[in-house]
């Protein structure tokens, strides 16, 4: 008797969740982590649907005096039971370590950590940028010492300094714009700038709306404001990102931003990696290139921000790992981490490996 009420439940739930496009992929399975992710904000949309029911209203509500509160955590549970295979055991429908009944990734308690997390770092981009001259005192000669030094990073946290953050991310303009065309000789050859082209036939092919820029842009400058510039025009329209950031080896070869601890780079990371999910289209993509120095811990960021779709093992020129870099065992490769705005909505063109006709998808 059991099993049928618990078939029926799971029959009407799915009935009731299936009649909300959002809630269901092109094939009609439902978008449970979607669904997930609606009843852990409360959506408003979700809970009435399920108050409506009488059957839903009794299992996933709880009444108190005149009101009924919705129990999150039952409903979440009871996605987790029926999202696999049709069986009744929670654990089909996800990998991953657990506290009690609950999986660590949705406790809210238990995330990844690190200082200056809850801040944003302004960053630099060039070389010049990574000097910085600061002062020390003396306490032998009782005066203070000019000294030259990487530079010391500012953070800017969320809250506390939410007018500098705004005033930082606020579009810039853009100076010396500088105009490059193919000449007839095949070279490029500088022209006189006057306005972005905007080819209303090549954003139609592309699904843009009309009048966004459609020429090819190289934005020199600290990347984290270029990014939040560029949101204005292509937020919500870019297909494809790709970063080969600092791996934060402690190089002299760059000298700035190759030298953050691990809460630094991370945080530096994150305020870019955030920005870049706003510029991505649904089906939008991210690549992002890295070593073994922080290859774990910007998994598990990621794994925050977007939803993963592989790792891939990137093979390094013969000869790019010397004794140097590492005198105990030589790297010989490196790692692209790819990830998607949104894993059901992604869209890929199959490409065959010229060597051995694998085929990547």
């Amino acid at each position: 008797m059991v099993e049928l009420e618990t078939n029926a439940l799971k029959s009407k739930v799915e009935e009731l969740l299936s009649s909300v496009p959002e809630f269901v992929d092109s094939e009609k399975h439902l978008k449970v982590n979607v669904i997930k992710d609606y009843a852990e904000r409360g959506d408003v949309k979700l809970i009435e649907l399920l108050l409506k029911n009488k059957q839903t209203k009794k299992t996933f509500f709880t009444p108190i005096l005149d009101s009924f509160v919705f129990n999150t955590a039952q409903f979440k549970e009871f996605l987790e039971y029926n999202s696999g295979c049709n069986s009744y055991s929670k654990y089909l429908g996800q990998i991953g370590l657990y506290s009690g009944d609950i999986s660590l990734i949705d406790r809210d308690e238990v995330v990844l950590n690190f200082p200056f997390k809850d801040c944003v770092l302004e960053g630099g981009q060039r070389k010049e940028d990574g000097d910085d001259t600061y002062y020390e005192f003396d306490e032998k000669n009782d005066k203070y010492i000019e000294r030259q030094g990487k530079r010391r990073e500012v953070f800017f946290n969320e809250v506390l300094a939410r007018d500098e953050i705004d005033n930082l991310f606020s579009p810039k303009a853009f100076c010396n714009a500088k105009r490059f065309e193919l000449g007839k000789n095949k070279k490029a050859k500088e022209s006189e700038f006057n306005s972005f082209n905007r080819d209303a036939e090549v954003n139609k092919n592309r699904g843009l709306a009309e009048d966004t820029i459609t020429d090819n842009l190289i934005v020199k400058g600290n990347n984290l404001l270029a990014l939040q510039s560029l949101k204005e025009e292509f937020a919500g329209k870019v297909k494809l990102v790709y970063i080969d950031p600092p791996y934060n080896t402690g190089s002299d070869d760059f000298k700035y931003n190759d030298n953050f601890n691990h809460s630094s780079w991370l945080t530096f990371m994150k305020n870019r990696l955030e920005t870049a999910k706003e510029l991505l289209s649904e089906n939008g993509s991210i690549f992002v290139q890295c070593d073994d120095n922080e290859m774990a811990y910007l998994q598990i960021l990621m794994n925050e921000i977007f939803d993963f779709i592989q790792i891939v093992e990137i093979k390094m020129n013969e000869g790019a790992a010397n004794e140097f870099q590492n005198p105990f065992m030589p790297k010989n490769c490196e790692y692209g981490l790819l990830y998607a705005k949104n894993y059901n909505a992604r869209k890929y063109k199959p490409i065959w490996v010229a060597d051995n006709r694998r085929k990547i998808t």
